[in-house]
């Protein structure tokens, strides 16, 4: 099957049902989504998936064929991504850093469909689970991001 990732395309030699995350992991190399649940609830596996924040460990990857999937790896190529990532800095975001990718992304999702979100559109769409209780800096940097 052909997968576009990070604007390359790819051809992988997976079953259909495969998780999005172990090809993007295991088969591409890309390091930056993480594993963390495998049931969907956490969001470390967070990519974008036309845009949308997508949680790769129960995505078939058969089900992205088509659509432009960007991990964290390339997410500073887009405006609002450089400025989530500027802002996450800024605001000394991670503790131990381990879900930040995926939060970055779903930040990144967020801030292009709503430019400017309240703390209930933040609260919404955040819902990556956080060890570290980094919350409030979160929604600070997610505030910050939505300046420019």
């Amino acid at each position: 099957m052909k997968l576009t990732v990070n604007g390359t395309e790819h051809e992988v030699d997976v079953e259909p049902d495969t998780p999005l995350l172990w090809v993007i992991r295991e088969e591409l190399g890309l390091l930056g989504t993480k594993y963390g649940c495998g049931v969907a609830q956490c969001g470390a596996c967070t990519v974008l998936v036309d845009g949308y924040a997508t949680r790769s460990c129960v995505t078939p990857a058969d089900s992205v064929e088509g659509t432009q999937i960007r991990t964290i790896e390339t997410v500073e190529e887009t405006e609002t991504g450089r400025r989530v990532v500027e802002a996450w800095v800024e605001n000394q975001v991670p503790q131990c850093g381990y879900c930040q990718s995926g939060q970055v992304l779903a930040a990144t999702a967020l801030l292009t469909e709503t430019p400017q979100p309240t703390d209930g559109d933040i609260e919404a769409a955040m819902t990556n689970l956080c060890r570290c209780g980094t919350y409030n800096k979160i929604r600070a940097a997610v505030h910050k991001a939505s300046e420019a």
